[in-house]
C-alpha cells in the first residue's frame, strides 16, 4: 500500500474518459487531481505539493513536453510519468532528456500505471533493502576471509570492496548501517595494522615480485617501460589522494581515455617527504639519503622543501635506465597563481616528450582544514571530502591538462603518494624538544609511545629508513590514532581530533591507486 496522502497529479486533455483509472488508483490509496491541460497542471502544481505527476504528452495549447519543462523548471526533483500515443525516438530522447522517471505509450490500463507510480515511488526503498541484504552477505563474506591467513592481494581486494561501499553508501539513507560500516572500517584497520607490522620490515629487503609493490616500484614499473617502448608519458602525482578519490575521479576521465587502475602500497612514514621523494628516485629513503645527501632534506624546517629535488631525482633515475632527460619537463602546482599560469602555458607542453607533474590540493585542503573552520563545515567527514575534490578537479587546470594530454597521443600515469586518515583516538608520546612535529609520526632520539597504538621502529635501517649514525627512532601510528604530548594534552586533543592526518598506518594511508591513462583519440 502507498504511504498515506501520496498524492497525484494527472494532466490530459481526455481526463474525462480517464475516469475509470482515476477511481482504480483511489481505490489503491492514492489521493489524485485530474486536470485538463498543461497550463492549469502548471498551476495546480504550483498551489499544491504532489508526490508524481502523470502528463499527456499530446494536449492542446502547452504541450506535454513544455508542461514537463515547466514543472521541472520550478520542482526539478519532481517525478514525471510522461504517457503518449507516439513512438517515435526522437520524442523519446527529448523526454528522457528531460529526465523523466518512465516513459508510457497508449492506451494504458490501470493497472500499467499503478505498477509505473509503485516503481517510481518504491524503487529507492526496493534498492535500499537490496543493498542491505547485499552489504549483509559481503559483510559475512569478509568475517570468514579474516579467519584465513591473508596475503598483499587479499587486503587490496578487501580494500578495494570497501571502497565500493563507501561510495555505495551515498545513496542509503540507512544510519545504522552507515555505522556498522565504519565499525567494519575500524576493526579492519586493526588487523591490517598488525599485518604490516609483522610483515612490513622483511618486504623492504625484497626485490620487486617477491613482496607488494611499494613507492619505490612506481616510476620504474609504470611509468619507465612506456618511456622505454618510445612513448611520450606524463606522469602526474596529486598529493594525499585516496582510493576512493580516485574512483570518483576517474569516471571523469572515461571520455578521454581507456583506464586501467593498479593498487600498490605506500612506504612507512606515509608522509610526502619519504613516500613521494621515494616514487621519483626509485628508492627508499636510508639509500636516498646516502646516494645523494644534500637532496635528502628530512629535517627542513617547511614539509614542502624536502620534496626540493624530485625532478633531479628522476631525471637520475631515468639515466640509470639509459633514457635521455632533455624532453623532461617538471611541473610543481602549489597556489591559485600557478594554476592560473598553467592554463595559460597549456598547449606549451606538447614539447616535451616526459612530463612530471605534482598537485597539491588534497594535501593543502586536508592541512588547511584544521585551521579554518569554514572548511571544516564544508568537509566535516569523508564524504564531504569526496565532494569537494570531486568540485574542485572538475573546474581545476588538472583536468585541462589532462584532456589536452589525450589528443596528443600521450599515456598518463596518475598516481599519489599518500592518503590520509580521519584521526579519532589520541595517544600519548613522549619526546625531547628535537623530535619532529608531525601528528602521525615522529622521529627522535628518545622516543616513547604506547606500543599498541603505534609502531616503535627502534632499528630504522630494518625499515629502509635513515639512521644518520645516531641512536635514532621513528614511532608512526597505527588506525586513527594522533599523537599528543602529555603537556597540554587537552587543548591538543581537541584541536586535532577529527581532522585528516597522514604519515600512519591505515588502508586510507597506505592502498593506493596508479592509473594508467590510454588516450582513446590514438
Amino acid at each position: 500500500m502507498p504511504q498515506a496522502n501520496q498524492r497525484i497529479l494527472w494532466a490530459d486533455d481526455e481526463i474525462d474518459m480517464l475516469r475509470p483509472h482515476i477511481l482504480y488508483l483511489r481505490g489503491k490509496g492514492y489521493e489524485v487531481e485530474a486536470v485538463a491541460n498543461g497550463e492549469d497542471a502548471v498551476k495546480t502544481a504550483e498551489q499544491k505539493p504532489f508526490d508524481i505527476v502523470l502528463l499527456d504528452e499530446m494536449m492542446p495549447g502547452m504541450g506535454g513536453l513544455a508542461t514537463l519543462e515547466a514543472i521541472k523548471e520550478r520542482h526539478p526533483n519532481l517525478p514525471v510519468i510522461l504517457i503518449t500515443k507516439s513512438e517515435e525516438e526522437n520524442l523519446m530522447n527529448l523526454a528522457l532528456g528531460r529526465q523523466i522517471a518512465d516513459y508510457l505509450t497508449k492506451p494504458v490500463n490501470p493497472s500499467q500505471i499503478h505498477l509505473a507510480i509503485k516503481k517510481v515511488f518504491e524503487s529507492e526503498s526496493l534498492q535500499r533493502s537490496q543493498r542491505t541484504r547485499d552489504y549483509v552477505a559481503e559483510f559475512n563474506r569478509v568475517l570468514s576471509l579474516r579467519h584465513g591467513a591473508m596475503g598483499w592481494q587479499d587486503w587490496a581486494e578487501l580494500f578495494q570492496r570497501v571502497v565500493d561501499w563507501d561510495l555505495e553508501f551515498r545513496q542509503i539513507q540507512e544510519e545504522s548501517l552507515r555505522q556498522s560500516h565504519q565499525d567494519q572500517k575500524v576493526q579492519l584497520n586493526r588487523e591490517f595494522a598488525k599485518f604490516i607490522e609483522d610483515n612490513y620490515a622483511d618486504w623492504v629487503q625484497l626485490p620487486f615480485g617477491q613482496r607488494p609493490p611499494l613507492s619505490v616500484d612506481v616510476a620504474p614499473h609504470w611509468v619507465v617501460p612506456h618511456l622505454e617502448s618510445g612513448r611520450r608519458v606524463a606522469l602526474v602525482v596529486i598529493d594525499c589522494m585516496r582510493l576512493d578519490q580516485w574512483s570518483i575521479l576517474e569516471p571523469l576521465l572515461r571520455p578521454y581515455f581507456d583506464i586501467k587502475t593498479d593498487l600498490y602500497l605506500s612506504i612507512l612514514p606515509t608522509a610526502t617527504p619519504y613516500s613521494r621523494n621515494a616514487i621519483f628516485a626509485g628508492l627508499f629513503p636510508d639509500q636516498i639519503a646516502a646516494k645523494y645527501p644534500n637532496w635528502w632534506l628530512e629535517n627542513a624546517p617547511k614539509e614542502e622543501s624536502r620534496n626540493k629535488y624530485e625532478k633531479e631525482l628522476i631525471e637520475k633515475l631515468l639515466e640509470s635506465r639509459g633514457i635521455s632527460t632533455a624532453g623532461h619537463r617538471y611541473l610543481k602546482i602549489f597556489t591559485a597563481q600557478e594554476s592560473n599560469n598553467l592554463r595559460k602555458r597549456i598547449n606549451t607542453l606538447g614539447e616535451a616528450t616526459f612530463l612530471s607533474m605534482v598537485f597539491n590540493f588534497v594535501d593543502m585542503l586536508a592541512h588547511g582544514r584544521s585551521e579554518s573552520e569554514l572548511l571544516q563545515e564544508l568537509a566535516p567527514d569523508e564524504e564531504a571530502l569526496r565532494g569537494v575534490l570531486q568540485s574542485w578537479f572538475q573546474h581545476s587546470a588538472l583536468l585541462e591538462v589532462l584532456r589536452v594530454l589525450s589528443r596528443q597521443d600521450t599515456v598518463v600515469v596518475v598516481t599519489t603518494d599518500h592518503g590520509l586518515v580521519q584521526v579519532k583516538r589520541s595517544s600519548e608520546v613522549l619526546g625531547n624538544r628535537d623530535t619532529s612535529t608531525s601528528i602521525r609520526y615522529k622521529y627522535g632520539d628518545n622516543l616513547g609511545c604506547n606500543e599498541r597504538e603505534a609502531l616503535h621502529i627502534k632499528k630504522p635501517e630494518r625499515y629502509r629508513l635513515p639512521g644518520d649514525g645516531l641512536i635514532k627512532n621513528y614511532i608512526v601510528a597505527k588506525e586513527n590514532f594522533y599523537f599528543v604530548y602529555p603537556t597540554n594534552f587537552h587543548q591538543y586533543e581537541r584541536h586535532f581530533r577529527n581532522s585528516f592526518q597522514h604519515g600512519g598506518i591505515s588502508m586510507e594511508e597506505m592502498i593506493l591507486p596508479v592509473a594508467t591513462l590510454y588516450p582513446r583519440s590514438r
